[in-house]
């Protein structure tokens, strides 16, 4: 048998081979009577970007997080923040939300702390998939009661502009804002988020 009687009856039934073009290096086939021409062959494939099998488990255990069973657990906490110093407190894990699911392979988990000092830290992570990309940490600290003189006379002015004091809450709004996952957050939390009309 020669190789074009071989080509022939390996291809499937509705593919017929032509031979390589030796002057562009390319082959043609024609499937289904449309031509498709392969690619050059000294061109290198496109390479693919791969995933994280950590990202990929804890994708898979949305909306559930690794600290769940953490939330009310006194306990040394570190909260990691890009750009700045990661935060270290001893404090509770008071609630935490993620989405059910991430099919673009990129999600946010939001977390709201009580330090031991009377203070509560929020937490935003925003998790890629892939390998190469980096997650983003973001944090906040409240204080409810400035301790330095700066922060006091800050907080003062702002007093001064709002006819009531600023609460943790309030904070954890203007951090998190009002989308889907921060209001699943704020249900955990309390009804103090909700806005009450008579």
């Amino acid at each position: 048998m020669n190789s074009e009687t071989t080509d022939k009856v390996s291809a499937p039934p509705d593919t017929v081979r032509q031979p390589p073009d030796s002057s562009h290096g390319q082959a043609t086939i024609v499937v289904h009577g449309e031509t498709v021409r392969d690619q050059e062959t000294n061109k290198a494939p496109a390479s693919r970007k791969k995933a994280s099998e950590a990202k990929l488990k804890k994708q898979g255990r949305l909306p559930a997080l690794d600290d769940d069973a953490d939330v009310g657990v006194q306990k040394d906490q570190v909260v990691i923040r890009d750009g700045k110093a990661d935060l270290a407190f001893s404090g509770t894990l008071l609630a935490s939300a993620a989405p059910d699911s991430a099919p673009q392979g990129e999600w946010q988990e939001y977390r709201v702390y009580a330090t031991s000092g009377g203070k509560h830290v929020f937490s935003k992570i925003t998790r890629r998939i892939l390998e190469e990309a980096h997650d983003d940490h973001e944090a906040e600290v409240f204080e409810p009661s400035p301790t330095s003189m700066p922060s006091q006379l800050l907080r003062s002015a702002r007093d001064l502009v709002h006819s009531q004091p600023l609460t943790w809450q309030d904070a954890a709004a203007n951090f998190f804002g009002y989308d889907p996952l921060a209001k699943a957050l704020y249900r955990k939390l309390s009804d103090r988020f909700e806005e009450h009309i008579a």
